[in-house]
């Protein structure tokens, strides 16, 4: 079969398309055959060596969405050829976290695409207990743009900083594939959405998926911007995923007793905190990582229903991993890239 894969890390030069084994089931896998596959910062991570992965040669990619090929000798309640999405946190199901049902913080947890291949290939082995049926009628690009990405903005917005009706909202890096879809879940929370991004097309689009109130960072003063628009009040809610490069402007939008809810850190792991505006304000800083498989199941259904729109910059094929990854690494992106292995 074909796959991305790469040898060693580094730049976008690495990733190669390779003929490489079809992968074994174990007792408990199916393997499935990819009809979709989103690109994901993880992804990138990967290939430049900041997220380690294993084996080498290595396929990325977290994201999956298509048809069981193959089932393992022990799995039952699964069909060949039925039509799932896959769930991308790993997880033992025994530690003390997967018996409470967080399986996000597996002792043991993983993603697909880290210690093992991902879904950059025509096929892929993942674990049966990871497979997620598809709704009657979702096609495969709108099950892998929202595999990953919308479950951890589900998780950060209905379980970690859960939003009331009224509340303010102000999501980082709405063009992004977690604030596309925070927008729109935040809607349908009921509440109101100030989304950021850096570039006058980017908050056009914002502003189709829901967002009330739109601000440029790379032309407007962001904190100035949110007290303006809350009456010098500050938001309920940040969402970020941007990491050093937002974070002291996150916080300083905040209300009193507001919630920075985070999942992420693109532009840098380490950033410097006001700890006076935590406390004076009784600030909340709320860690968020991932989705379980309840959270894909549920968000399965809403696309389904069509009340969550997945947000697709483009379908590319496999060959053109690097062009992909590169819109990615350039920002030039609105909503999820993703990859079509068997096109």
């Amino acid at each position: 079969m074909k796959a991305a894969v790469f040898h060693q890390t580094g730049g976008l030069e690495v990733l190669q398309i390779e003929e490489v084994p079809y992968p074994v089931p174990g007792p408990q896998d199916v393997i499935v055959k990819v009809r979709a596959c989103g690109v994901n910062h993880l992804d990138l991570h990967s290939r430049r060596g900041r997220t380690r992965v294993a084996p080498m040669p290595h396929i990325c990619g977290s994201e999956i969405a298509g048809e069981i090929d193959a089932l393992g000798d022990a799995v039952s309640g699964l069909s060949i050829g039925q039509r799932v999405a896959v769930a991308p946190y790993l997880f033992c199901g025994r530690c003390e976290y997967c018996r409470s049902g967080e399986e996000v913080l597996c002792l043991s947890g993983d993603i697909i695409g880290l210690a093992s291949q991902g879904g950059f290939a025509e096929y892929v082995r993942v674990p049966a207990s990871s497979v997620v049926p598809l709704p009657e009628g979702l096609d495969f690009v709108s099950a892998a743009a929202v595999a990953l990405s919308t479950i951890t903005a589900w998780h950060m917005l209905t379980i970690r900083a859960p939003l009331l009706p009224g509340q303010d909202v102000l999501v980082q890096a709405a063009g992004s594939g977690v604030g596309s879809a925070a927008i729109q879940i935040a809607k349908l929370c009921g509440a109101r959405v100030i989304a950021t991004a850096g570039s006058d097309e980017k908050l056009e689009r914002a502003r189709a998926l829901g967002a009330d109130e739109v601000i440029n960072y790379r032309t407007t003063d962001l904190v100035q911007e949110v007290r303006r628009l809350t009456n010098k009040r500050g938001v309920d809610v940040v969402v970020d995923h941007i990491g050093k490069d937002t974070w002291g402007q996150s916080i300083a939008c905040l209300a009193r007793k507001g919630r920075l809810v985070t999942c992420g850190s693109t532009s840098g792991d380490v950033a410097e905190t006001n700890v006076w505006l935590l406390f004076i304000k009784e600030i909340a800083l709320i860690g968020s990582y991932g989705g379980t498989r309840h959270d894909l199941a549920e968000v399965l259904k809403l696309v389904a229903r069509g009340q969550l729109k997945p947000v697709v910059h483009g379908t590319y094929p496999l060959s053109a991993i690097a062009e992909a990854q590169r819109l990615m690494e350039e920002r030039q992106q609105f909503g999820k890239l993703i990859i079509l292995p068997n096109d």
